[in-house]
């Protein structure tokens, strides 16, 4: 008779601080790879275009779930900073001739400082009242971006050279490919690095904060030094998706980065599951894909239901609202939680528990 596996147990902190330990994690590490590999040979451009969307959207995703699932603080200014990371970029970038590696370097730092100093409200606001805070912010840098014309030199909008790295530069025929090779090893470099950040004792402070903050700076966690590191640290996030925004559309406005993105990031966390990395991704992959699926279901009924087909816009929007309540309701901890239930029922099958 096969053992069945009881428990993980480790011998060494070298098999304690693998993150993966098991032999099926490993099989499924290596289906998505293969996966990931073979997308640009499959699909055309227009999925790759959502594929790559997805992408970008996973690292500010991943960026807002450091701190609003990890660390408790509730944020609704993602389409601010968002900006911040792509105008610095394509400022530096187009104006000033900085390579690009640099300029993204740049905006990253840029925007973590600028989300530090929103986040200075965070000291003593918690809740609802955080949560207009950094709307707040929102409001201010959308309105920055709007009005000064050193930003836009009054044409509303910034054009961004073609993405160009140590002499290599992107080329118009393989346009969406080299992107997704770019985005899909930038993601998970990011992923990765987010997941080990939650190893630390930094990123225990940050759970430690959510959990009770109170218990935690009883415990010794310097709460102003914590909270001001996570609003940098997912901001810096946020910035490098901005940044990889701009290059990658190559035209950025402030028409991106209003409050609906903010709202749409939000969902996304939601979706995904707060308090997960893998859950970031997913829940951006889910809500970046949904609207195309709205779209291709209106197409499909539309002959039937003409109806349907004149008001798709109103019916991706109650979709949209639709799916977060059913994950409020139903699935509180999102996809990812979804996701584990299968992994437990084939993990302990044929048994319940």
């Amino acid at each position: 008779m096969a053992a069945v596996e009881t428990g993980r147990y480790h011998r060494t902190y070298e098999s304690q601080l693998r993150l993966w330990h098991t032999r099926p994690q490993l099989i499924r590490i290596g289906a998505v790879a293969v996966i990931a590999i073979i997308v640009p040979f499959v699909f055309d451009n227009y999925w790759l275009s959502l594929a790559n969307t997805a992408l970008i959207a996973s690292i500010g995703a991943i960026g807002l779930n450091v701190l609003v699932g990890y660390t408790g603080q509730i944020s609704l200014g993602q389409g601010g900073f968002l900006a911040v990371g792509a105008f610095t970029s394509a400022i530096l970038t187009d104006r000033m001739g900085v390579p690009a590696p640099l300029s993204i370097l740049m905006a990253v730092v840029t925007t973590a400082v600028i989300g530090v100093l929103f986040g200075l409200p965070a000291l003593r606001l918690k809740g609802l009242y955080l949560a207009i805070a950094t709307l707040a912010s929102q409001v201010v840098i959308l309105f920055i971006v709007r009005r000064w014309n050193f930003l836009t030199e009054g044409q509303g909008f910034v054009d961004v050279s073609r993405l160009e790295v140590f002499g290599f530069k992107i080329e118009r025929s393989t346009f969406e490919q080299q992107w997704y090779i770019i985005l899909i090893i930038v993601t998970i470099l990011v992923a990765i690095t987010a997941t080990n950040l939650f190893r630390t004792n930094i990123g225990r402070a940050f759970m430690a904060v959510r959990d009770q903050d109170i218990a935690a700076s009883a415990m010794g966690v310097n709460l102003t030094r914590t909270k001001l590191t996570a609003f940098a640290v997912s901001n810096a996030y946020v910035g490098l998706a901005g940044a990889l925004l701009a290059h990658y559309s190559e035209i950025i406005s402030w028409e991106k980065f209003t409050m609906d993105v903010s709202i749409l990031y939000l969902a996304m966390i939601i979706v995904g599951g707060l308090g997960s990395i893998a859950g970031s991704i997913y829940g951006a992959m889910f809500m970046t894909f949904l609207p195309i699926a709205v779209r291709m279901f209106g197409e499909v009924i539309g002959g039937v239901v003409p109806q349907v087909q004149k008001q798709l816009p109103a019916v991706e929007h109650a979709a949209f609202g639709l799916v977060i309540i059913i994950f409020l309701i139903f699935e509180p901890r999102g996809l990812n939680r979804i996701w584990q239930r299968i992994k437990d029922f084939f993990g302990f099958w044929p048994f319940r528990y």
